[in-house]
């Protein structure tokens, strides 16, 4: 069923990750839906960073991840980059309104003090786990009274800020129904305030999305069991909450979850595999629902936002099909290959691949990288390769490579070579035609195929082992295959 607007306010949704490392295809996952039900419902897609635990930050990764996403085609709205009249955007240059909204709460008895030790803190947790217990806090400091309060302000105790639980009331979630978790039975009074006066992930993201009036908060379904407590904080303050919608996790194909520590589902690793962004943004729904099971392995980010439904999104977790990944981009690469204006960029591509390639072995002049060439090279590779750099594997390096005359002996007659060139100007280049043509061509001429087609070999890649010489001619194409051969031809001329 097609997901129907029934909300008051305009759409407004944001991705809020940590700088914490390499954006991955979990949260790519993540800010993909929150742009594609922006953009169906004609709203604002916000990025937002969530800085606030600093010893894990790390430097220029709020960089990178906007550079991924503009790269994917997920720009958003408003964010550190875009700027915006919410901002600022990033969490760690918002710590003032915190502080406002945490005295707000002590104001009202919604929150209070906390002056436990980490030590004891640490011994609750070692009681709880010998008696088998759910550890948690046992909300001694909630029961102090105002002089103790006072007392210890004065003497500079260490403390934290924490969140007076209250019953769970029961929310809609547009992908999961109703939820309820009785957070008070599972855990003790949250800290919402660190001692080192940073605000926690429950209050700053209550507060940050209030105040940019976000609307749909679309997050991970490990948020889940957390959405109780932060209605509880928009209700101490007097907010009505956001719709939540909750996102099934994505996982390994062996059933495993995504890690960040899995350098393989980095973003950045997939664009230096050559991973095209349409590629991987078809790969990624496909764990997790959210379209028609028949829409287009190969679809626009235009079709994807006409197709994207929340009423199709999955409560269950989805495995990701790692071993198609291929398959997606080398539909997106024969997309390209077929339409004029994508194909200079793509041959472009090609080009600065090779170059940066063998550029450290080979001058420029060795170098086979006329467009004219490249296209040919592309054409055969469409059903045969997956990723761009795979065309400059260890076995295709001659495609690329012009071979070096000066070791090519000049024992075989040019008037023959000139007989062979006017044989293959005529016939079909395909490598049955081409392996016929030769076997034919050196039985009318009384020339041994072996040593014919060693001599081939070596005129055409400077390889004296690899792929078939008709497989490779095929490969080159008839006019690179022929252009060779006349540099061989004019070599032994200048030999001789």
């Amino acid at each position: 069923m097609k997901f129907i607007r029934n909300f008051s306010r305009d759409v407004r949704v944001r991705f809020a990750p940590s700088p914490t490392g390499h954006l991955h295809l979990g949260g790519l996952r993540t800010a993909l839906y929150n742009f594609l039900f922006a953009r169906s419902n004609k709203g604002k897609f916000i990025l937002r960073i969530e800085d606030t635990d600093q010893t894990r930050c790390i430097p220029l990764a709020m960089e990178e991840l906007e550079r991924d996403l503009e790269w994917a085609g997920l720009k958003p709205d408003e964010g550190p980059s875009s700027g915006g009249k919410f901002g600022p955007y990033i969490q760690s240059q918002r710590s003032h309104l915190y502080k406002e909204f945490v005295d707000r709460l002590l104001k009202s008895g919604a929150a209070y003090c906390c002056f436990c030790t980490e030590r004891r803190l640490e011994l609750l947790r070692k009681d709880a786990l010998r008696n088998r217990q759910v550890p948690k806090y046992d909300n001694r400091c909630r029961s102090l009274d105002k002089k103790e309060i006072i007392d210890k302000l004065n003497s500079g105790a260490e403390k934290c800020i924490r969140l007076k639980l209250v019953p769970s009331e029961p929310f809609n979630d547009l992908v999961y129904g109703t939820v309820q978790h009785e957070v008070m039975e599972m855990e003790g009074d949250p800290v919402i305030m660190k001692t080192d006066g940073w605000p926690t992930y429950h209050l700053a993201n209550v507060v940050d999305d209030h105040l940019m009036n976000i609307s749909h908060v679309i997050r991970g379904v490990e948020w889940l069991l957390s959405t109780n407590k932060h209605i509880m904080i928009y209700r101490a303050l007097g907010y009505e909450p956001p719709r939540f919608v909750h996102l099934p996790l994505i996982l390994n194909t062996d059933g495993t979850k995504l890690s960040k520590r899995q350098n393989d589902i980095a973003i950045n690793s997939m664009r230096s595999k050559g991973v095209f962004p349409r590629a991987l943004l078809n790969f990624v729904i496909q764990a997790g629902g959210g379209f028609p099971s028949n829409i287009d392995p190969n679809s626009s980010l235009e079709q994807l936002i006409s197709k994207f439904d929340l009423g199709k999104v999955n409560t269950n977790s989805g495995k990701l099909p790692n071993d198609r990944l291929g398959e997606f981009n080398r539909l997106e690469i024969t997309r390209q290959s077929k339409d004029e204006k994508e194909v200079t960029a793509l041959v472009n591509e090609i080009k600065s691949i090779v170059a940066d390639t063998f550029q450290s072995r080979f001058n420029s002049e060795d170098l086979d990288i006329s467009d004219e060439h490249i296209k040919s090279v592309l054409l055969w590779s469409l059903p045969r390769i997956h990723y761009l750099n795979d065309l400059v594997s260890k076995n295709l390096e001659f495609l690329w490579i012009r071979p070096n005359f000066k070791n090519i002996k000049a024992d075989f007659d040019p008037a023959i070579l000139n007989k062979l060139e006017n044989e293959l100007v005529h016939i079909d280049f395909s490598k049955e035609n081409i392996q016929h043509m030769l076997k034919l061509f050196s039985k009318e001429n009384g020339i041994v195929f072996r040593d014919m087609m060693g001599f081939l070999r070596m005129s055409l890649s400077g390889l004296k082992q690899g792929p078939g010489v008709a497989e490779m001619m095929e490969i080159l194409g008839k006019n690179s295959s022929l252009k060779r051969l006349e540099s061989v031809k004019k070599s032994f001329m200048t030999v001789n």
